[in-house]
């Protein structure tokens, strides 16, 4: 199952690739490739169900409308980590299960001429869920989310650095598994990403 989940995300960074282009100047270009190669993301504990976190890569494809707005796709996954690495009230010996998110986000950034630019970021989506049978989730379950957020990005000409927080909520489901679902969850997300830029 990880494999699947890292073949989506190459796809993704592959793909996204092809929009690199050089820029004169620090600043935002008409469409940005932000590659995650570090992340992480924490699901709050609710009811009977334990907190749990995991390892997080991906990619995003921003394009800037203007220099304030812009509209983002971003493919992201979570990777369960071994026992000794597992955070949150998980029993050590299970392994959280591995997800994959999908959302459409608007990105509002500071209009401030700068190479550094602090941004607010929304939007919708979806979550997959993969089997853990351990946990009782006997196949792939899929719910809808929202997150809000803010981050910073930091540009150098063609390329640049961006941090990124959000705040996920995930709709519950009458017929999901009792682990994750029934109920709606909360989760935190933060990742570390290197931007490729194309030119104003």
């Amino acid at each position: 199952m990880s494999f699947r989940i890292a073949a989506l995300v190459l796809i993704g960074i592959v793909c996204g690739g092809g929009f690199a282009a050089a820029q004169e100047t620090p600043g935002p270009g008409r469409v940005e490739v932000t590659y995650m190669p570090a992340g992480a993301g924490f699901v709050a504990s609710k009811g009977d169900s334990p907190s749990f976190g995991n390892y997080g890569f991906g990619t995003s494809v921003t394009f800037n409308i203007n220099r304030v707005i812009g509209v983002e796709g971003e493919l992201a996954s979570m990777i369960a980590t071994t026992s000794d690495l597992q955070f949150g009230d998980l029993p050590s010996d299970v392994k959280a299960p591995n997800m994959l998110s999908y959302t459409g986000n608007v990105v509002v950034s500071a209009a401030n001429h700068s190479s550094v630019v602090p941004y607010l970021t929304g939007g919708v989506g979806g979550l997959t869920m993969f089997e853990r049978a351990d946990l009782g989730i006997d196949g792939s379950e899929s719910f809808l989310t929202g997150n809000v957020g803010a981050g910073l990005k930091w540009f150098n000409g063609r390329w640049g650095l961006r941090g990124d927080y959000r705040f996920v909520a995930v709709r519950s489901r009458d017929d999901a598994p009792a682990f994750f679902g029934q109920e709606t969850r909360y989760g935190h997300r933060v990742y570390g990403g290197v931007l490729i830029n194309t030119g104003q």
